[in-house]
């Protein structure tokens, strides 16, 4: 088995979790990204729709992934992800982190 390269850049904590949804989100809807919060609702706080958040599944998948092989979000998870806490969550069970 080949060394994993990814190691130079450390496990992300909570914090740094929501933080990446929040700046991807604030581009992909091109708002502020102080507009977003934990508690913010993706379709009646943001009014972002399903092509929105495919657009930050994607974005996280390839953020996340060069982070920890193989991250990925499932089609199915996704229906489950209405506020932002919800995929703050999610992202960090998927990572193990604390």
């Amino acid at each position: 088995m080949p060394a994993e390269t990814h190691v130079e850049k450390g496990p992300l904590d909570r914090r740094q979790v929501f933080e990446l949804i929040q700046e991807q989100l604030a581009d992909i809807l091109e708002i502020e990204p102080s507009a977003i919060s934990e508690s913010s609702s993706f379709a009646e706080d943001l009014d972002a729709d399903s092509l929105a958040l495919i657009e930050l599944v994607e974005a996280l998948e390839e953020e996340l992934g060069e982070r920890t092989v193989g991250f990925r979000i499932e089609d199915e998870d996704l229906e489950d992800l209405r506020t932002v806490r919800d995929a703050v969550d999610y992202v960090v069970a998927k990572l193990g982190a604390a």
